[in-house]
């Protein structure tokens, strides 16, 4: 993902929110969300083989963001991609689990990795100290660390809040891909500085992105209520911005199984 919003236990109704934007090179060959056979439902990259968000019938689920640094790009690293199915299919508590792939994914190029269920919600990055568990809130996530305060995100995140603090529940999901089909540019000044040319800079300050060879892919919505019942909403997009599809599954979380 390249611009991800989470409420953990901030909404009414429901203890997890996630609504993210995936952004990629459209030549990037990928397909939409599906169950795996490891019992995860995730999009799948078809070059690397892994994905970017991803949940499991226990209710454990993963983001990942890339860290946006050129300058410090490996080519030859291991795939970020792998860590959100080692996530998802690890049998230990979500915090022990994160904590030791943040550990073992040191040589990745630079990543934002949140993950975890209605329970608990922690974030880890290869680029800072140490992962976090977070207190209950709203939190966002770009190609930065943590809330760093990017106008996409902060632009994003309040209307998130806004719709989260108005009790919406899980079946009213429009004005949670409105708020992120925002194709507003920032103003020069407010760019952030990432070691990609002023041009690309301004491209990647819209909340969705538009453009011939790197753009929004897909927007995900994903909802837990109370009840444990499960909804992921994935709708993709071409590289003008058109919708091409969506896949829309509701589940039932399997509460025999706790980690």
């Amino acid at each position: 993902m390249c611009l991800a919003l989470i409420a953990h236990a901030a909404h009414p109704a429901y203890p997890v929110v996630v609504a993210a934007n995936r952004d990629e090179f459209h030549a990037r060959p990928a397909s939409p969300a599906a169950w795996w056979p490891e019992g995860m439902l995730a999009g799948r990259d078809l070059k690397a083989g892994g994905t970017w968000l991803g949940i499991d019938r226990r209710g454990r689920f993963a983001l990942l963001t890339n860290v946006r640094e050129p300058a410090r790009h490996n080519p030859g690293a291991p795939s970020r991609g792998a860590l959100v199915p080692g996530f998802l299919t690890a049998n230990v508590a979500p915090s022990a689990s994160l904590f030791a792939l943040v550990a073992e994914a040191a040589r990745c190029n630079g990543f934002n990795l949140i993950a975890g269920n209605s329970a608990e919600l922690i974030w880890g990055s290869n680029r800072a100290p140490a992962p976090a568990a977070l207190a209950p809130g709203i939190y966002g996530i770009s190609n930065h660390l943590l809330d760093t305060p990017w106008p996409k995100l902060e632009r994003t995140k309040a209307a998130f809040r806004r719709w989260c603090d108005g009790g919406s529940d899980a079946d009213d999901l429009a004005p949670l891909f409105a708020l992120l089909r925002d194709t507003e540019r920032a103003p020069d000044a407010m760019l952030p500085a990432t070691g990609v040319s002023r041009e690309r800079e301004r491209m990647l300050s819209s909340p969705f992105i538009v453009s011939p060879d790197y753009g929004t892919r897909c927007t995900t919505v994903l909802t837990i209520d109370r009840r444990g019942a499960a909804r992921f909403v994935e709708r993709s997009f071409d590289a003008a911005g058109r919708a091409t599809g969506e896949v829309d599954f509701r589940f039932a979380l399997d509460d025999r199984v706790t980690v």
